[in-house]
C-alpha cells in the first residue's frame, strides 16, 4: 500500500448525490488518519483539492512561510481555510459534494479524483481532459527547452 495519492477514476454520483472515494484513495486516507475529507475550492483551477493531514500541513507550510499579518497570509488562508470543508465520508466511502464545491467545479452527475502525491483533486471530467491535454502541451515544451543544452565548453583553455 502507497502514502500516495496516484493515477486517475471517474465515478458517477448515485441517485442521493454521492459518489465514491476510490478505494485505493479511502486507503491512503485511512492511513493518514484524518477524520472526514478535507476539501478546498482549488486557486486558479476549477477543480478542488481533496486530502487530509498531508494537504492541511502543505497549506500551514505554506501559511508559515509569511507574517500572520501580512496581506499575503491573510489572502492565503481566506483561500484556502476560509472556502474549505470537511467532508464526512460514509461506511462505504462515499460522500456528498456541497453546492459550492459543484457550482466551482461544474460537476453534475460524474466526477474525476485526479492523484497529486500529498493530495488529490477532483474535476468535472470534461474540464480534467481540456485540462490534462494543456498540462501535456506544457510538458512537452518543457521538454523540448530541456533538449536544447547549451553546449559543454571544452577543458581549460
Amino acid at each position: 500500500m502507497t502514502d500516495r495519492f496516484v493515477s486517475n477514476f471517474t465515478n458517477r454520483l448515485d441517485a442521493k448525490g454521492r459518489v465514491s472515494i476510490p478505494s485505493s484513495f479511502r486507503a491512503v486516507l485511512a492511513k493518514d488518519g484524518y477524520e472526514g475529507l478535507y476539501v478546498h475550492p482549488a486557486l486558479e483551477l476549477a477543480a478542488f483539492d481533496a486530502g487530509g493531514h498531508a494537504l492541511r500541513r502543505t497549506i500551514d507550510d505554506i501559511l508559515a512561510r509569511f507574517s500572520p499579518f501580512s496581506e499575503e497570509w491573510e489572502s492565503l488562508s481566506t483561500a484556502l481555510n476560509g472556502t474549505s470543508e470537511v467532508l464526512k465520508m460514509d461506511p462505504e466511502g462515499r460522500i456528498m459534494l456541497s453546492e459550492a464545491l459543484r457550482a466551482h467545479t461544474g460537476v453534475t452527475d460524474t466526477v474525476t479524483f485526479v492523484g497529486h502525491g500529498h493530495k488529490f483533486q477532483i474535476w468535472e471530467p470534461e474540464r480534467f481532459r481540456t485540462h490534462l491535454e494543456a498540462a501535456r502541451a506544457k510538458l512537452r515544451d518543457v521538454k523540448r527547452a530541456l533538449s536544447v543544452a547549451p553546449p559543454v565548453s571544452g577543458g581549460a583553455g
